[in-house]
């Protein structure tokens, strides 16, 4: 419905357009990924100074028309997560992180968990710049997939339900699998799967550590997963 509409929202991506505009997409938590338009704003005296750049938590100003591109009539900030902006590390993750759930969750529909979950995740990054990092990263990415409601299965073969002697993953059948269903799997030893079961019951401030393996394990595993039963195209996290 056409009209004003105010609403928290998340940058999670800001785009020039024309000569003195930007095209926005947001996060909101009761209307989901939405697109904007903020006229003049790169005019050095525009009223929305440099608060509608990514990773601003927002009281948003929206005015709602007859397209789906909004207009922002105005902002407030709720939190600028600065000193995440003075750590490579961590504005690389947070950058991914926002690219990965506006992958995952694309659409209008509202997810409050989902919008909490991503200013926990830049309050994070913000306080402790240290945990940036790609295990960071494949947290964050396991907990949009249970949110999605397509987390791999971690707890037995997600074809027959055993327990023991899980050997492979296999994004077809969601999840492990055992010795007896392992084809058209790919191999997981014990450390990966261990790192992933962590991962996604942890809070994000209690990530496991990991090397490199088996984070590239563990990021194919949740990649190919999210294309295979969520149709989302998830960027390689290196």
């Amino acid at each position: 419905m056409a009209g004003p509409v105010k609403t928290e929202a998340v940058v999670l991506r800001s785009m020039r357009y024309g000569e003195a505009d930007r095209i926005l997409h947001v996060y909101t938590p009761m209307r989901g990924k939405l697109s904007a338009i903020a006229k003049g704003v790169r005019r050095s005296r525009s009223r929305f100074g440099g608060r509608l750049e990514p990773f601003f938590r927002l009281n948003l100003e929206l005015h709602e028309g007859r397209s789906d591109l909004m207009t922002v009539t105005g902002a407030e900030t709720v939190s600028a997560f600065a000193e995440l902006r003075s750590d490579e590390r961590a504005l690389t993750s947070a950058a991914k992180a926002c690219d990965s759930l506006g992958r995952v969750f694309d659409s209008g529909e509202p997810h409050p968990e989902v919008f909490n979950l991503l200013c926990s995740a830049l309050g994070l990054l913000d306080e402790h710049p240290e945990l940036g990092g790609d295990e960071f990263l494949v947290a964050f990415r396991l907990k949009l997939l249970l949110a999605a409601g397509f987390a791999p299965q971690l707890a037995a073969c997600a074809s027959c339900g055993e327990g023991d002697g899980l050997v492979g993953f296999s994004p077809a059948a969601g999840g492990v699998v055992c010795t007896s269903c392992e084809a058209g799997s790919f191999e997981l030893d014990d450390q990966t799967h261990r790192f992933m079961t962590a991962a996604l019951g942890s809070p994000l401030s209690a990530t496991p550590r990991a090397d490199a393996r088996v984070i590239g394990l563990a990021d194919r595993a949740v990649t190919e997963t999210a294309a295979h039963h969520g149709q989302v195209r998830l960027k390689a996290i290196s």
